[in-house]
């Protein structure tokens, strides 16, 4: 199970932290995905982390502004997102997949709830 956290309002140029917080299941092995759907929207990919390695991939509308991360003892993974703009805005969801990074969201599992990221101008 997945769970979500961390998303709100902030300002463009702001920062926030989103988590997710795995449980039931270690997660070596597996692929964290965070993914963003804005409304009207398909789900997008934004960045993913291969649990074992710690290698991590960034779509290219978030790279150098977002940084993904995990923390094993806590089975947690994180989004920094900084610099954010309005176009950041939408539902953000974390997800999990057995085996190496992918960007398309069929190839994930497992999934979060949502956590709503508003960027205001």
């Amino acid at each position: 199970q997945l769970q979500a956290s961390g998303g709100g309002l902030v300002q463009a140029g702001g920062s926030l932290r989103l988590s997710c917080a795995a449980s039931g299941r270690t997660f070596t092995g597996y692929a964290m995905g965070w993914f963003r759907q804005a409304p009207g929207k398909e789900r997008e990919f934004v960045a993913a982390i291969w649990w074992n390695s710690g290698i991590v991939y960034y779509a290219d509308s978030v790279k150098g502004r977002f940084t993904i991360s995990r923390d094993n003892a806590k089975n947690t993974v994180y989004l920094q997102m900084n610099s954010l703009k309005p176009e950041d805005t939408a539902v953000y969801y974390c997800a999990a997949r057995l085996g190496p990074i992918a960007t398309m969201s069929t190839s994930y599992n497992y999934w979060g709830q949502g956590t709503q990221v508003t960027v205001s101008s």
